[in-house]
């Protein structure tokens, strides 16, 4: 499991819930673990990366032992898919700063734009091992 990146998300975000529903449907390779920020594993990663577990303003994305947020995250995560979501690798051309500003917007509203649960997303018997929640 070593050469697996590792998406940290918020599994009670309803849209990080359809950011990896998506992706477990069209990764090029099942290369992503999934661990939830509220998980135990989420929380010990959050700290050690300086995010707040309780108040997640960006997601992490580690890969190859570094750890990537807010943009840069969503373009790494961006290289595993195929499909539409390729897109988004348009965006690199842009100043990260830009980049940033316009994932600052949606992170801050995603839970009024989107919605929250009031528990995580179930994995299915066939995708478990690959969550941590």
């Amino acid at each position: 499991m070593s050469n697996q990146s590792i998406w940290v998300f918020d599994s009670l975000c309803v849209l990080c819930d359809g950011g990896v529903q998506y992706t477990l449907k069209h990764e090029k390779t099942d290369s992503i673990r999934f661990v939830a920020i509220q998980s135990q594993e989420g929380r010990d990663l959050a700290v050690t990366h300086g995010i707040d577990p309780d108040d997640p303003v960006t997601f992490l994305f580690i890969e190859n032992g570094e750890a990537l947020e807010k943009s840069d995250a969503i373009l790494a995560l961006a290289r595993h898919l195929n499909g539409p979501a390729r897109l988004i690798l348009l965006t690199r051309c842009l100043p990260k700063r830009f980049r940033d500003i316009g994932y600052d917007l949606l992170a801050r509203n995603r839970y009024r734009l989107f919605g929250k649960r009031d528990t995580c997303i179930l994995p299915t018997a066939a995708n478990r091992h690959r969550f941590s929640l």
